[in-house]
């Protein structure tokens, strides 16, 4: 039988295009590119402002292998009575990103960086994310410090923000050092030739495990969703790979959380508009009510996060398989995360899936506009001039980003239905073990055990329920239009 041979997939075309539907502009204008190129950054570094020298500190960094977009560099010393004194560096990006230069508008309009898995789509130019206001090992950076201190207890009790000169000292990879500092692994070659730096390390994960214990008795919620990136090599879909959570991811989102936290504490202190990032009571909390007592669990009718907390860490004990799902199903059901602006000394809202009452984002101004926002706002503070941005600008600005933060959202799970469409597209007919995922009235959806692709269930989905485990057959992928087609075929093999 002749087969007809399809023309390969241009997964980069498809990335463009699912940009621009969802708003955002995928190549950077020339002007913004002329406007990058002239920045002197010798020029930049010498300016004459009240900056710490704290080059000689321990820092280091932990982020992806081949991430080079380095917004936050961390540090730590012991302190008396048991606590740990935190630094954490963020990148000075509004240094070289001027308030509504070309740059800047076009980093507004966008909102963040996109992370597709095909293909990334900054939000700043590399020469600046991933160059001059990247925090890159041996290189003199300006940065704004963040202090917190990690009390026996694991309560933070936050501490100074200011300007400073740092040099990362060496770029660590999670996967390197959470399989070393979980016993899995080998001591990784920076750690070991880097005088001081293991205990360094060792400090910052003892910090962190306090941190989220704490956070954790509050009643945050330690949700687990599996997101496949595409292994993509020369436009080829080799594979889908899930993330996996290891002790170094949990020490860099626990100085996060502290160091979101102390900015949010400090400008919430002055007499200043402020960026909050919240997530609300959950709008169906019903729903999740339901969910809970089809497993077996009472929870009260009222929102509580602990209560929730308490639930989810029993159902991870008692079906880490499924576990996944129901985290995706509670975070679809708590609703999505905002930005809000709050007026000088307004009431703040709080996070209900972090247990915090102040929040903002911070750390990320290579790759979020809120958290360039941020910098100019505590820079006002710190030289005691007015806020650059009046409260109905941020409340305006505060719409848009949410916005855009959703539309990132819905281009990367696009992108990774269309991955998951090229690498299945010549397995047709095929059967693969499944779990169901959700079951809606507009369709109901399963996702593979291996490759972790997810898909709809289009014939004998009735009947399905979350977390069921069962055998479908593929029966047609489009990568154009994110379709990954099964049907049901029967109960999952033993």
């Amino acid at each position: 039988m002749h087969m007809t041979r399809r023309p390969p997939v241009d997964l980069n075309a498809i990335a463009d295009k699912t940009m621009e539907r969802y708003g955002f502009e995928p190549r950077f204008p020339n002007a913004v590119l002329r406007e990058v190129s002239a920045i002197d950054e010798a020029a930049v570094l010498t300016r004459q402002e009240q900056v710490s020298d704290l080059r000689e500190l321990l820092w280091s960094s932990i982020d992806n292998e081949d991430s080079q977009d380095l917004d936050q560099i961390e540090c730590c010393e012991r302190g008396p009575d048991g606590e740990i004194r935190v630094k954490v560096a963020i990148a000075d990006v509004d240094l070289f990103v001027p308030k509504g230069s070309k740059t800047d508008r076009h980093a507004a309009h966008n909102g963040t960086s996109v992370y597709t898995g095909v293909e990334t789509y900054p939000m700043l130019p590399d020469a600046l994310s991933a160059g001059i206001s990247s925090l890159l090992p041996g290189k003199d950076r300006r940065a704004v410090v963040i202090e917190f201190s990690v009390m026996p207890d694991g309560s933070t009790r936050y501490g100074e923000i200011y300007r400073a000169l740092v040099r990362n000292k060496a770029k660590l990879v999670y996967e390197e050092i959470g399989a070393w500092l979980e016993g899995a692994g080998p001591m990784p070659e920076p750690v070991r030739e880097i005088p001081g730096l293991e205990s360094q390390v060792r400090l910052q994960m003892e910090a962190a495990v306090r941190l989220r214990d704490h956070r954790m008795a509050q009643g945050a919620l330690d949700l687990e969703t599996i997101e496949a990136r595409a292994v993509v090599e020369e436009g080829l879909v080799l594979d889908l790979a899930i993330q996996e959570k290891n002790i170094a991811r949990s020490i860099i989102e626990e100085f996060m959380v502290a160091a979101n936290g102390t900015m949010a504490d400090r400008l919430e202190k002055e007499d200043t508009p402020l960026i909050q990032r919240i997530v609300r009571e959950p709008k169906y909390w019903d729903r999740i009510v339901d969910t809970a007592a089809e497993l077996g669990w009472t929870l009260p009718p009222e929102p509580d996060s602990k209560a929730l907390a308490a639930f989810l860490n029993r159902r991870r004990d008692a079906d880490p398989d499924s576990f996944p799902d129901l985290s995706l199903a509670i975070v679809k059901l708590m609703g999505p995360g905002e930005y809000v602006a709050l007026g000088p000394h307004g009431i703040p809202l709080g996070h209900f899936a972090l247990a915090v009452t102040d929040y903002t984002h911070s750390t990320a101004p290579n790759r979020r506009y809120v958290d360039v926002m941020n910098q100019r706002l505590i820079k006002a503070v710190l030289d005691g001039e007015p806020s650059p941005y009046a409260l109905e600008d941020l409340s305006r600005r505060c719409t848009w980003l949410t916005g855009r933060d959703k539309a990132a959202q819905k281009v990367e799970r696009f992108m990774r239905k269309a991955a998951a469409a090229v690498l299945l597209r010549n397995r047709t007919g095929e059967v693969f073990d499944a779990f169901v995922t959700g079951v809606t009235p507009h369709g109901t959806y399963v996702r593979l055990l291996s490759p972790p692709a997810e898909g709809r269930v289009m014939q004998g989905e009735h009947g399905l329920a979350v977390g069921q485990k069962i055998l479908v057959r593929l029966i047609k992928t489009d990568p154009y239009k994110g379709f990954v087609d099964f049907e049901r075929v029967g109960r999952k093999r033993r």
